[in-house]
């Protein structure tokens, strides 16, 4: 049966018995911290949901959903020392919580105990996923070294900003989708396609993530609104409007990314009417629709039972309107 609350709902079982209390409690207690603080549970869900479609089973992909469970929360960790953020989820993140060292330290063997799931498939499964794993995992550290370039960068370029994103976040969409497909013994044509519609949703995602920074409703998008703007944030919406802006416009659009006023109230609101003015909310909406089409298009021809293909393209019409 095909539903994501059960999915996520049997994942937490399972991540619940499989992080047990462990000495010394220093190292172990923050992970079981981090673990703990909730969150949409996308990834492993997105394995368990592929593994399910593809005729493998739930229960064979429970140690991989849980090693890309893992592997995510051990990059906000690293990514919340690196920003200095006070909060996670409406918590106080890790090094807050206990120390810098102990962030590090802790993450580090969230990293080691991620690759040490995989020991528990055979052979034949263990090497793919190791692989992807692997592969997955510097992507991101590469995604999250782009972003911390193009803050001191102005010249950044749209091309540049797509592959950070896709580093940073696509990636680990497509590797949860293609784990599952791994250990449910697909052929590789499929394993390649099911990466592809995930890789191609995830950039989707993460425009509109950026659009609902600025144009969403805090209540629904559960974020400060023109938290991107505040911080210079060079996103599509930021550098589709310095294209399409008159040059007035654009030069005003980019004094405004290099200051921090205490109130940054009338910074937003005049970034969000040159955005509006510009044609550059529009376009940013037309290219969420382009990525989340082709995303689709994957899914034509890829030999699965059409109740499965229907509810890839449900789920990722559902992840489009923030209803997942």
């Amino acid at each position: 049966m095909l539903d994501l609350e059960a999915y996520k709902l049997s994942f937490l079982e399972y991540m619940e018995a499989q992080v047990p209390k462990k000495e010394p409690r220093n190292l172990y207690e923050p992970i079981e911290y981090i673990l703990g603080l909730g969150g949409k549970r996308l990834r492993p869900v997105l394995v368990l949901m592929s593994a399910d479609i593809f005729g493998g089973g739930r229960e064979k992909a429970m140690d991989a959903a849980l090693a890309i469970e893992i592997f995510h929360n051990f990059s906000l960790v690293h990514d919340d020392i690196m920003d200095d953020a006070p909060l996670r989820r409406g918590q106080q993140t890790v090094h807050e919580k206990w120390n810098i060292n102990t962030g590090i330290l802790s993450g580090d063997a969230m990293l080691i105990n991620a690759y040490q799931l995989f020991e528990n498939y055979p052979a034949e499964h263990f090497k793919p996923l190791a692989e992807l794993f692997t592969k997955t995992a510097i992507e991101v550290c590469e995604g999250q070294q782009y972003d911390v370039d193009f803050e001191e960068r102005d010249d950044v370029t749209i091309e540049e900003y797509l592959k950070m994103i896709e580093y940073k976040t696509a990636v680990l969409v497509g590797a949860a989708l293609k784990m599952g497909a791994i250990v449910s013994d697909v052929s590789q044509s499929i394993q390649s396609e099911i990466y592809e519609f995930g890789r191609l949703l995830g950039i989707a995602f993460q425009i509109q993530d950026d659009y609902l920074d600025t144009f969403g409703e805090q209540a629904v998008f559960g974020k400060q609104i023109g938290g991107d703007i505040i911080e210079n944030k060079k996103t599509y919406l930021y550098l589709r409007a310095l294209e399409l802006a008159d040059q007035s416009s654009a030069e005003q659009l980019k004094h405004l990314y290099t200051i921090s006023p205490e109130n940054p109230s009338s910074k937003i609101e005049t970034a969000k009417q040159i955005f509006e003015d510009s044609g550059a909310g529009k376009a940013t909406t037309a290219k969420i629709k382009d990525f989340t089409e082709m995303a689709f298009e994957r899914l034509e021809d890829i030999d699965v039972s059409q109740k499965g293909k229907d509810f890839l393209i449900q789920f990722g019409t559902n992840l489009m309107n923030r209803k997942m």
